[in-house]
């Protein structure tokens, strides 16, 4: 008998807080809204989303606005949170660091892992690679776990 792939492990859990939580929209609209494309997901731990570099993200400089990448980084890092503390979960802060720049085009791709989980709070970090496996930004955040 074959093991579930980690992205059906995702689309069950998913579905299990949906029914818990039905007021909750699972992925997100702004995930769908940028074209996130579930890549890889490690149950309550990891997460791995690719969101397509469009035209509409860009800055006057022609790559991808920071705001959007940091909207990127959210919209990884609010689901783990959610998957991982089984409840809705809300930023604390996001802290984004900026190492290169990234074009339309391109592909960026997050994972975000959970570094410490509490009853009410966690923290998570987060890496954004290029298609070419260059590092674009870091970030990190905590959530507070809204029971």
């Amino acid at each position: 008998m074959n093991e579930p792939s980690s992205l059906e492990i995702l689309k069950t859990e998913m579905e299990m807080l949906q029914k818990q939580f039905p007021q909750s929209v699972l992925p997100p609209n702004c995930s769908v809204m940028m074209k996130g494309e579930y890549v890889h997901y490690e149950s309550r731990m990891l997460l791995t989303i690719a969101f397509p570099v469009l035209e509409q993200f860009l800055n006057p400089m022609k790559t991808m606005q920071g705001g959007f990448i940091t909207a990127a980084f959210d919209n990884v890092m609010g689901p783990l949170s959610y998957l991982a503390a089984r409840n809705p979960c809300t930023s604390m802060d996001i802290h984004t660091n900026y190492i290169r720049p990234i074009v339309a085009g391109d592909v960026l791709t997050i994972t975000a892992k959970v570094v410490s989980r509490g009853n009410t709070a966690m923290h998570l970090s987060a890496e954004a690679v290029n298609s070419k496996g260059r590092l674009v930004a870091t970030c990190s955040a905590n959530m507070v776990v809204m029971k």
